[in-house]
């Protein structure tokens, strides 16, 4: 193409064509986004929710649009890949490359999002729970999502959760929940090598009751699966004429006996050394004849002998095993994979060596633990042997207390070709929509059934009330259902982080056994809201509209109609610790036992200090020794010298009893300003000295005269005194007696005094006073 060059004198230049903008058009769009930020109704929306946009634009609420992602979404099958353990069971199928918005062309929401683009949000719905912190949102700011909700919204926190169930009510998860176990833990993967045995075991029993009883299921079903498929024929004519010994029977008989011997605490006198029932190499024997038998059709020689003692066993462990009904003959499990949902990574297995090499192979099954292995429901409720699964819409507003609502309705998926035990294809297992899309249904399939592969619950209560079982589902199915996800709930609660601004949406699903007693199998996350069916277009608008209902308009009115949703549980309001968990712990401190006391000799040599308080001295003493007097004899100085200098031990510890209580710090009277008071005045009971003590005037005691200011003196007993060296007169006494002491520093004067009164008394005694 031809361009004409530039004209001289004149440069380039490049126009942006911006819109017009209506004044009056702009006039509403910045009245309507006063209101909103008044009124705090700024809200955002990650991902394609049309019906949640609609319902708050409808309330007066105002979009903030997030910004577009710079980085390229991954595709539908690589979502949940780089998954959180918080996120992987969202099977939000809409999830996907958004599509256009259909309010682009609408230029006055487009003018009001961009008039609020600085404002706070505060309301966020979002698909995954980490698009948004909940840490860093204000108290009045809503979200759609609890922080560390992964203890029951993914495979691996399901399976460990429901296992505290028995600290949290009274019953039993095995009654709605099939046994799961994690394949990386070590514990976990022991723990289903013996299911597994066990399991083969008790399907060998009800192959033989059923196989000779007059029950042809299993025999039909496997004749019409060998029609279908022919290549599988003629594996079973060549071992038409094998057969297996009656050993097998035998050594199943005796391995349930041991499991109920286990349940009712008959091992408890078994020890480490005890054999176990079979050997590895007996196990290995046993799986291989129990697989020709279930798997190729073999017979097992004399079974006929073995009907009423197989029957009277099974009736025995259907009391212990609430799961039996359900477990089957083939002894399938279904293996699942962490970090994937709609169904991706889900295989069924029914060999033991099979599922054990898988997770050998695969390390990261062994590093992260986040595959699962748990049992498949062989037997459930079929719809024109046709198997479905229930999805159901629950709705959590508080966690403390915790308020659970219930949708009042829900649909079923059905698989696309018809059930068969003896193909493991995921078409016939897998009712998962993301799945079964892919599958053309089969030829053979009821017409009855929809192309859709989903029915809503009234349809299905009509195929119910055609039976004559209509009232099973509010009876059964309803409640059923109520009380595994309450159950559930209430074993994450210490778990997920209460706050109270916040709310989520969850899809349980379910699959009804022949007594359609509901089963729960997962719980998930962010579940899908796409319009793919005629069902799910008029339900799914519908639970989201509902959900706004709740948790918008009945904080404003608490009588406002709610639509499907029913409250079926709110918790006492209780106080949550600071931290709070399903593990036992007990705190405290060791007990010691206490120190031997200490005996150490006290030693004073020096009571000079007391010689020098003559006053004090005098009261003391004063019944035998006179002080004062100038013509003292030399002989008694140098007693008083000798006694002084001497060392005095202690033989047993001061003992004191003060029998105060602890007080604030007094003011405590110096040693000189005290007068001590009459030791017989105050114990005159305790008193018993050698000497009889001349009588005293009594001492007036007045507070000014006591040690301390707001307290009584303590008393001191002495006990057993006794000089370092012997008199040698041998007249000294080992006495015991109580003194009371006015001030801490006078206690060993007190205590010398005594001493040196019965020395002198002594010295008197034996060399008689000396006349001056």
């Amino acid at each position: 193409m031809y361009q004409l060059p530039p004209l001289e004198g004149r440069g380039r230049c490049n126009y942006v064509n911006l819109p017009l903008i209506n004044g009056d058009r702009l006039k509403t769009a910045k009245s309507l986004v006063d209101k909103a930020i008044k009124e705090k109704k700024v809200f955002s929306v990650q991902g394609p929710y049309p019906v949640i946009r609609a319902g708050l634009r409808a309330r007066g609420w105002v979009e903030r649009r997030l910004p577009r992602p710079s980085v390229p979404r991954p595709r539908r099958h690589d979502l949940e890949t780089e998954a959180t353990d918080e996120g992987d069971s969202s099977d939000d199928d809409d999830f996907g490359e958004e599509v256009e918005r259909d309010d682009e062309a609408d230029d006055l929401y487009d003018l009001m999002s961009r008039l609020v683009r600085n404002e706070t949000a505060y309301f966020y719905w979002t698909t995954r729970r980490d698009s948004v912190d909940c840490r860093s949102l204000r108290k009045d700011q809503m979200t759609n999502h609890y922080a560390k909700a992964g203890s029951f919204t993914t495979k691996v926190g399901l399976c460990m959760s429901l296992r505290n169930l028995q600290w949290f009510d009274a019953a039993d998860p095995d009654t709605f929940f099939p046994r799961c176990y994690r394949l990386g833990a070590e514990d976990d993967k022991h723990a289903f090598i013996e299911d597994f045995r066990r399991t083969a075991c008790t399907s060998l029993l009800m192959y033989v009751l059923e196989k000779y009883a007059g029950d042809s299921e299993w025999e039909r079903t496997r004749k019409v699966h060998d029609a279908k498929s022919h290549g599988l024929s003629k594996p079973r004519k060549q071992h038409a004429k094998q057969r297996v010994g009656s050993s097998i029977i035998d050594n199943a008989l005796h391995v349930c006996e041991e499991y109920m011997n286990s349940l009712e605490h008959c091992d408890i006198d078994m020890t480490l050394e005890t054999t176990p029932t079979l050997s590895e190499q007996q196990w290995k024997v046993f799986l291989q004849n129990y697989y020709l038998v279930i798997h190729k059709g073999l017979t097992i020689e004399g079974c006929e002998d073995y009907v009423e003692r197989c029957k009277c066993m099974l009736e025995q462990m259907r009391c212990f095993c609430p799961q039996m009904e359900t477990d089957g003959l083939c002894n399938i499990w279904i293996i699942k994979p962490g970090a994937k949902s709609r169904g991706r990574g889900i295989m069924c297995m029914n060999k033991l060596d099979e599922i054990m090499s898988l997770v050998d192979a695969d390390h990261g099954i062994m590093n992260d633990s986040k595959w699962v292995v748990q049992k498949y429901l062989e037997r459930p409720l079929l719809v024109h042997d046709t198997k479905f699964d229930v999805r159901q819409w629950f709705l959590v507003t508080d966690w403390n207390p915790l308020t659970v609502w219930f949708y009042r309705e829900c649909y079923l998926r059905f698989s696309t070709q018809p059930y068969s035990t003896h193909t493991l294809d995921s078409s016939v297992h897998l009712c998962n929509n993301s799945i079964q899309k892919h599958f053309q249904p089969s030829p053979d399939r009821n017409p009855s059934l929809p192309a859709e592969c989903m029915w809503s619950c009234s349809q299905f209560r009509s195929w119910l009330a055609a039976s004559g079982r209509d009232d099973l589902w509010e009876s059964v199915v309803v409640p059923g259902m109520q009380k595994a996800v309450i159950q559930t709930l209430l074993t994450a609660q210490d778990s997920v982080e209460p706050r109270k601004a916040s709310f989520e949406l969850y899809g349980a699903d379910f699959m009804l056994g022949r007594d359609l007693r509901p089963w729960l199998l997962e719980i998930n996350a962010s579940p899908t809201m796409a319009p793919s069916t005629g069902v799910t277009a008029r339900l799914c608008p519908a639970v989201q509209e509902d959900t706004l209902r709740v948790v918008l308009d009945r904080q404003c009115d608490r009588n406002t109609h709610t639509g499907g949703f029913q409250l079926i549980y709110k918790q006492a309001a209780v106080e949550i610790p600071q931290y709070v968990g399903v593990n036992l712990l007990v705190e405290g401190t060791s007990i010691r036992r206490p120190r031997a006391p200490v005996y150490k000799p006290l030693i004073q040599s020096h009571p000079d200090p007391l010689s020098k308080s003559s006053s004090h001295r005098s009261s003391l003493i004063s019944s035998h020794c006179i002080s004062g007097k100038e013509n003292q004899s030399e002989k008694a100085k140098k007693a008083w010298t000798t006694l002084s200098s001497r060392k005095v031990t202690l033989e047993k510890s001061l003992i004191f009893q003060p029998k105060l209580r602890k007080r604030p710090h007094r003011l405590v009277l110096p040693s000189t300003c005290c007068v001590l008071p009459n030791p017989a005045e105050l114990h005159p009971q305790k008193l018993s000295l050698t000497h009889t003590q001349p009588d005293h005037p009594p001492t007036n005691r007045t507070r000014s005269k006591l040690p301390s200011l707001y307290h009584p003196t303590p008393s001191l007993d002495v006990i057993n005194l006794r000089p370092g060296q012997a008199f040698p007169s041998g007249r000294y006494k080992h006495e015991m007696h109580t003194v009371n002491i006015s001030y801490p520093v006078l206690r060993m004067q007190k205590y010398l005094s005594l001493n040196h009164r019965r020395a002198m008394d002594t010295f008197t005694e034996r060399e008689g006073p000396k006349s001056s």
